[in-house]
């Protein structure tokens, strides 16, 4: 069969699988535009309407608008321009919100750094993004140090999170509100700047197809590759999924805990509620007292979660003192934890309302490329065979074809999932070579197995890339063997995962050091631990010999027999 016949022919089944009532186009509340100028709508028609609570502290709309003009100012007078990376190292916090919008703005690029990030793997960002300026949290200021000698940086920028901590919270808050504020001596203090210049005039009139960030994802090639996407990527990703997948509702208050670092977090706390004008409830991380108080306080409606935490609120001592009763939509991601129909009954004996899973997607397509909201009567989703995922959004088509060959496969069969989509990449930054492999004929070629059933329904069996997933955060071992390779004393490494019951998956490196090294497993965990997130910090097994094929590729299957 043809692809033009394979795609109608899906199609025609997806139609008639589709939710009822639900919308089979993009829905652009405020038509065609980056969301710079949605965020300028809102805070011209609704100025005083909250933007975002944070912990008790309050961002109106027209403070958003206002302070992210002054931060566009800012990045100005200190010499960025259009086009210019501006590396964002902070937790969530409405300073973040204030640096995203002003960078977009100003018509540079936004380049998320996660704020776990060691020494080498923010250096490896930064310059593979060539950023020359930074914002991190003060606490963060340890770590750009460290590295900003053998970076392009030419200016930094801090902000505390203390300065926004309120006297009486009304909500628990983590330890990272109550540091206090660092010592002001080698960048610039955000907030006191931003009260002391005058809003940008004459911004650049942004188009959808110019850059608007880099979103940083690992692969089975070496290191993290920057994700291009733009202003037109961000804009279709809510117009396809938002109304789809959670509704249209002006007077939502949702609330977001994952990091916007992620695309995931992005997503949720940095561009929905803009496009849609609603109020976000932001917290710093997870934490189940913070989330429960914030639900009961801010009468949440709408909020995203781990399976994982939807089982420890449940199963959460104090779950009774608190009122869940707000709550309207809960969607899910089944990391560790999935979702089965036990989680769902409880969840909706407690909160009334039904859990279901969010959507597949990947840092490349900007991570919501199918729904399955409005499939759960009488459990049909969970009922469906293991790893279902639900319809594309709208605007979205998938394919299965074959690894090796590229063929498209009959519904039913297994093979490498394919997808094309408005936000999809516009190519991995400065590596055209791996772009070319990736994007072919305006598909991508995701490399991770998957099925589209008879019915037009998408299955995701797995990753077959290496990828881990510890904690529910991404791990990808050629990420962990290219840092490994820098360590002086490791002649060899080879990086696979074991299963873990509470973490997911750990990462389990075998070592060959070089001859008459002293290193031990110890030490050389303890390296591991001051050269990158802790997450990825693997088990050492020290081996005299690898097991290589004849082309010299180590056999990482018989590794997992080492290990069984």
């Amino acid at each position: 069969m043809q692809e033009p016949e394979y795609l109608s022919r899906l199609g025609d089944l997806q139609a008639a699988a589709w939710p009822k009532g639900a919308p089979t186009q993009p829905v652009y509340p405020l038509g065609e535009q980056p969301l710079s100028r949605y965020l300028q709508h809102w805070a011209q028609t609704q100025p005083e309407k909250t933007a975002i609570h944070f912990y008790g502290h309050q961002t109106s709309y027209a403070e958003l608008d206002d302070l992210s003009n002054r931060f566009a100012a800012l990045l100005y007078q200190q010499g960025i321009q259009p086009g210019d990376r501006v590396a964002v190292f902070m937790p969530n916090c409405p300073q973040l919100h204030i640096a995203f919008y002003g960078i977009l703005k100003a018509g540079a690029i936004h380049a998320p750094v996660s704020p776990m990030a060691k020494g080498m793997e923010l250096s490896y960002q930064l310059n593979d993004c060539g950023a020359s300026a930074i914002i991190c949290f003060d606490q963060l200021l340890p770590v750009v140090r460290e590295v900003k000698a053998e970076t392009g940086l030419q200016r930094v920028f801090s902000t505390s999170l203390s300065e926004l901590c309120p006297a009486a919270p009304p909500i628990p808050v983590p330890d990272l509100l109550q540091a206090p504020k660092l010592p002001i001596t080698d960048s610039i203090d955000l907030l006191p700047a931003l009260h002391d210049l005058a809003p940008a005039e004459n911004l650049p009139a942004l188009q959808l197809d110019d850059i608007a960030a880099l979103n940083y994802t690992g692969g089975t090639t070496g290191l993290p590759k920057g994700c291009i996407h733009t202003h037109g990527d961000m804009l279709y990703t809510c117009a396809s999924f938002l109304p789809v997948a959670l509704g249209l509702d002006p007077e939502r208050i949702s609330l977001n805990f994952m990091p916007e670092f992620w695309i995931a977090g992005e997503n949720a706390g940095l561009l929905y509620p803009v496009f849609a004008g609603t109020t976000l409830v932001l917290l710093a991380r997870w934490d189940a007292l913070s989330f429960m108080s914030a639900v009961q306080h801010y009468r949440v409606k709408q909020t995203g979660l781990l399976v994982d935490s939807a089982s420890e609120v449940l199963d959460h001592p104090q779950v009774n003192d608190y009122d869940f009763s707000s709550l309207e939509t809960t969607s899910c991601v089944s990391f560790i934890k999935k979702l089965t129909p036990e989680y769902r009954q409880r969840w909706r004996a407690l909160t009334g309302c039904t859990l279901f899973e969010t959507s597949f997607g990947m840092t490349e397509t900007h991570t919501c490329d199918t729904f399955t909201a409005g499939l759960q009567d009488d459990d049909f989703d969970l009922k469906s065979a293991p790893t279902f995922v639900g319809l594309p959004v709208p605007g979205t088509e998938f394919k299965v074809c074959d690894f090796a060959s590229g063929e498209l496969l009959p519904l039913g069969s297994e093979g490498e999932l394919c997808v094309r989509t408005p936000s999809l990449l516009k190519g991995y930054w400065n590596k055209p070579e791996a772009s070319a492999e990736a994007l072919r004929d305006g598909w991508l070629h995701t490399g991770d197995s998957g099925v589209i059933t008879e019915q037009g329904f998408i299955r995701y069996l797995g990753r077959r890339k290496e990828m881990l997933k510890v904690n529910g955060m991404s791990v990808f071992p050629s990420e962990l063997e290219a840092m490994l390779g820098q360590h002086p004393d490791i002649l060899a490494s080879a990086v696979i995962g074991r299963p873990d019951e509470q973490r997911g998956q750990v990462p389990v490196a075998f070592i060959i050091c070089k001859p008459g090294s002293n290193a031990t497993a110890d030490t050389l965990r303890d390296w591991c631990k001051s050269a990158m997130a802790i997450f990825k910090v693997p088990e050492i097994r020290l081996v005299d010999t690898l097991p290589m094929t004849a082309t010299g590729k180590v056999k990482k299957q018989e590794l997992q027999d080492w290990i069984n």
